[in-house]
């Protein structure tokens, strides 16, 4: 699989509108406590790993089937669908590296053509989320991993990757690619990326693809 760049969005409120974990979280009436824990982790205030094993764990007892349903809700951000096919178009590829689920990211994967996803896995057992994760936990240190991972498989120096993120968990990808973009992000996040985008249209960032 060769290419001439690659793009690595995050998530949750980047490449998609919705906090998925929230929505989940409102099946199981958490949705205001599990907002409040997912800010603080977004602000860098918490550990990232700490704060998802704790909001994970109020989805204990929900149906499998939320899954699917939920999947479906997700909205992708104005502009994400127009960008990922100019990626393709002018010989890039498009990646997705989330701290919430793949069982939610591999339906908008599919959506949105995307080359690579990697996230968190939610545990099931007899039919029902145990409020437990299994496998590796993807945190910011796993999403830089990602990045330089995938970059590897298509023959590409870092240099010619691209990180787009909003929140603390993808200061250490956006660290490591060639180029950061802060999309509506979080002040610290910001202040690190090298292009500030303020305005929920992703569709801005093909005037920057080479």
């Amino acid at each position: 699989m060769s290419a001439r760049f690659l793009v690595v969005f995050d998530v949750d409120s980047t490449l998609i509108e919705d906090e998925a974990i929230e929505l989940l979280a409102e099946r199981s009436g958490e949705r205001e406590r599990v907002a409040e824990i997912t800010d603080r982790a977004m602000r860098g205030e918490i550990d990232f790993s700490t704060s998802l094993v704790e909001r994970v764990a109020t989805l204990k007892g929900l149906p499998e089937s939320v899954l699917a349903e939920t999947a479906a809700l997700l909205r992708p951000t104005k502009g994400a669908a127009e960008l990922i096919n100019l990626i393709h178009e002018r010989g890039g590829k498009a990646a997705a590296v989330s701290g919430g689920f793949i069982q939610l990211l591999e339906p908008l994967k599919a959506k949105l053509s995307l080359d690579f996803a990697a996230a968190n896995t939610l545990e099931v057992a007899g039919g029902k989320l145990t409020g437990k994760l299994t496998g590796e936990i993807v945190d910011r240190t796993s999403k830089a991993n990602h990045l330089k991972k995938w970059a590897a498989e298509l023959e590409l120096p870092v240099a010619a990757t691209i990180a787009v993120g909003d929140g603390a968990n993808d200061l250490a990808m956006m660290e490591v690619a060639g180029l950061s973009i802060a999309f509506c992000a979080k002040p610290k996040v910001r202040e690190a990326a090298d292009v500030v985008l303020v305005v929920r249209d992703l569709a801005q960032i093909g005037s920057l693809l080479a």
